[in-house]
């Protein structure tokens, strides 16, 4: 037996957005969409992210842009992007403030934060949800599930980052979630806390190597 949580970066995109939301209404699964700040006032897309949180799934916070990573961009510029990014969002937003760092490419070092934005972060209580699966479905958008299942079954719980993007990957998604219930896997919600170094803006354990020097 092992757990998963699916999340989904980088939407709402009108031509995935509801597929993946009709998927997981199939399956009765609740998921997290981390979405970009300035596509929600482009036509259509703030409808699909209204959708996704009536339906039951979480919306978070994943930049503004999606330009750079915060390690890597002037600190007033990082802090303006989670900003903007969390008012387009509003009244959309959780609770606790989910916000998940930009990675180019799913890196997990110190491209990632700065001191500087985690303290701005702190101040503005957010959660950091980071990840612990990713099978680059936007690489690999038809050979991406088997590496998915590989990743779960290593770790008694992942939480898996999937792309909300154009790239056909998504329409395996039905199949990876058929495959994990007959696997065994319980797919869940909640995040695994080995994944949030800050919940409700106060640290949980060391980043070190997630920042900038």
């Amino acid at each position: 037996m092992f757990d998963l949580t699916v999340s989904f970066d980088n939407g709402p995109t009108p031509d995935v957005t509801p597929l993946v939301l009709d998927v997981l209404a199939r399956r009765g699964v609740t998921s997290t969409f981390f979405v970009i700040g300035e596509k929600l006032g482009q036509p259509g897309h703030r409808a699909l992210a209204e959708r996704a949180h009536a339906e039951g799934h979480w919306i978070g916070n994943h930049t503004w842009s999606h330009s750079l990573p915060f390690g890597l961009m002037a600190a007033d510029a990082a802090k303006s992007e989670f900003d903007r990014s969390q008012a387009a969002i509003g009244p959309l937003v959780h609770p606790h403030c989910f916000f998940r760092p930009y990675g180019q490419g799913g890196n997990l070092d110190n491209r990632l934060l700065s001191r500087e934005v985690v303290t701005h972060l702190a101040a503005q209580q957010a959660t950091i949800v980071l990840w612990s699966a990713l099978p680059r479905d936007w690489q690999d958008p038809d050979g991406w599930v088997e590496r998915a299942l590989g990743q779960v079954a290593a770790q008694p719980w992942s939480l898996m980052v999937l792309h909300d993007l154009p790239t056909g990957a998504m329409r395996h998604l039905d199949r990876f979630l058929g495959l994990i219930e007959d696997r065994g896997g319980r797919i869940r919600q909640d995040f695994p806390p080995a994944c949030m170094p800050m919940v409700d803006g106060e640290m949980q354990f060391g980043i070190e190597g997630y920042l900038a020097a």
